[in-house]
């Protein structure tokens, strides 16, 4: 896995992504630092996590992460991944923290700033306030590991194509869903019987992908028939719950707003549990992806 994890490393800075990242991530955090805090002298630094996290998710996580498979199936260079002697867990894992890497040299150059605010900041008499550094780094942290939770889901999705484009398209369709989750869920209907035919059909949906990714029609249709059965059964008896459980779910399910309590200096166990859940399910899922395809 190391020797995975310095190639592909390598070859971040071997090539114009990785330094390509890094320019716009500083340039971007640079603009929000000088206009936020500089010259509106704000001291609180979360800010401009928040600022550039739009930016982050649509843009630079899907041009990060389209090459990191998809470029392997282009090229068929993924025949060698098949037969490497090492496992391929360890080869996603070592793609996998060398994104994460170089995610991580920006945040730490980013983590600067709020010692250079803090210094001016003291440096003027009448400021009457210093930077919180239990805000700034706690959102760094939960920046990183909103990051992370990102990257793992465009690595995975980056394994269902060999077209980078696709790849990165694909990934900003997503993560801006993802992103706009809980408004959307203030946009849809909170009535028992229409979240009971959405999952209805959101059940059909996942037996359909279930299909394609086993190739076993008859388990495929048994799941469905005892999901759909059990649903229904869980309508009869608990039909009052049934109200705003679809909008209470897509907020619980959130990846953005689990960030908030890091925004505010929270050290918040449950998001650090779920963005950590988020990373390795996704990560994992990106494994047994190429797996089948290799005893395919």
């Amino acid at each position: 896995m190391l020797a995975i994890y310095k190639k592909e490393l390598r070859s971040y800075f071997t090539s114009m992504i990785g330094w390509v990242f890094i320019a716009f991530f500083l340039v971007l955090a640079g603009l929000y630092f000088m206009v936020i805090n500089l010259m509106d002298g704000v001291t609180n630094f979360s800010y401009i996590y928040q600022g550039i996290e739009l930016f982050f998710v649509l843009l630079l996580v899907p041009v990060l992460t389209m090459r990191i498979v998809a470029e392997e199936n282009r090229q068929k260079t993924d025949q060698l991944l098949y037969t490497s002697p090492v496992s391929i867990s360890k080869i996603i894992a070592g793609k996998y923290l060398a994104l994460l890497t170089l995610f991580a040299i920006a945040l730490v150059i980013v983590s600067i700033y709020p010692l250079i605010l803090d210094h001016l900041v003291r440096g003027v008499a009448t400021a009457g306030e210093s930077v919180d550094f239990a805000i700034a780094y706690g959102s760094t942290l939960g920046f990183f590991l909103l990051g992370a939770a990102y990257i793992a889901i465009g690595l995975f999705i980056s394994s269902l194509t060999e077209s980078q484009v696709i790849a990165a398209v694909a990934s900003g369709v997503i993560m801006i869903f993802t992103y706009l989750m809980s408004s959307l869920a203030e946009l849809l209907p909170s009535g028992h019987l229409f979240i009971f035919w959405f999952l209805v059909v959101l059940i059909l949906v996942v037996c359909f992908i279930l299909n394609f990714w086993i190739h076993n029609g008859w388990l495929t249709m048994l799941i469905g028939i005892l999901a759909e059965a059990a649903l229904v059964a869980l309508y009869i008896l608990f039909t009052d719950k049934f109200d705003s459980l679809l909008g209470n779910t897509l907020s619980s399910i959130s990846i953005v707003d689990r960030y908030s309590n890091f925004a505010l200096g929270i050290f918040d166990v449950s998001a650090l549990v779920y963005y950590i859940s988020v990373s390795f399910l996704f990560v994992f899922i990106t494994i047994q992806r190429i797996k089948k395809k290799r005893y395919n």
